[in-house]
């Protein structure tokens, strides 16, 4: 199994990279103060003498550290992540620090070729011991929910409006039909849905219901659908 390389062990960080030997992961840990790393290496965990060491001897390494000041430091420092990091290694940056000095460090190692990625976590001991923390990350290509893949993807067609269809309106239609009536089956109220509902029937209303969709975009454009 690959190595990890963890940097900072205070009460978030010890917990994370208990669990992380754990569940049979190699680890290199780092600490500014190395005794820190005592009871990491006997469950398993080596000491890497400096961030430096650490990123050389690991494809990823995961910082966990107390606050911006200190966030700059590992990485910009005398035997810091900056003196190995390079192409084929990962950053992974699980401190809480301001959006400049994530910034800061992000630039800095994608321009040695290293790969960055931003992932503060929601939580505090308890879940970090039990690996219940909530990880918000953010890389040069953030794939998840909040990216909206679907805008990216229908978002031009609709600019142009063209409506080529992948799935038809009138199958989305009754598709919202469907789960309006779950919702009065079980008296779940679902007013976003019910919104929506009446813009596909709008949309079926104008001919619209054998093109793509997002041709619903129409009832918006045309100003013939509700605000």
């Amino acid at each position: 199994m690959e190595e990890i390389g963890f940097l900072g062990l205070g009460i978030m960080g010890k917990a994370m990279s208990m669990n992380l030997l754990r569940h049979g992961f190699k680890l290199t840990v780092w600490n500014r103060t190395l005794s820190r790393c005592d009871e990491l290496v006997e469950h398993g965990a080596t000491i890497g003498e400096t961030p430096a060491a650490v990123i050389k001897k690991c494809k990823y390494t995961i910082a966990m550290l107390s606050d911006p000041a200190a966030a700059l430091s590992v990485v910009f420092g005398e035997d810091g992540v900056l003196e190995q990091i390079g192409s084929g290694k990962g950053y992974i940056d699980m401190s809480t620090v301001d959006a400049e000095t994530s910034s800061k460090i992000s630039e800095a190692i994608t321009s040695k070729g290293g790969s960055f990625l931003e992932a503060p976590v929601s939580g505090s001991k308890k879940p970090a011991e039990d690996g219940q923390l909530v990880i918000l990350a953010a890389g040069e290509k953030d794939l998840g929910a909040i990216a909206n893949p679907m805008f990216k993807m229908k978002g031009p067609s609709m600019i142009q409006s063209s409506y080529s269809p992948a799935f038809p309106l009138k199958h989305q239609q009754k598709d919202m039909r469907l789960a309006l009536a779950l919702g009065d089956e079980n008296e779940v109220p679902m007013p976003v849905a019910a919104a929506a509902n009446e813009a596909f029937k709008k949309a079926r209303g104008m001919g619209l219901g054998d093109l793509d969709f997002s041709a619903v975009h129409e009832t918006v454009s045309s100003g013939k659908g509700s605000s």
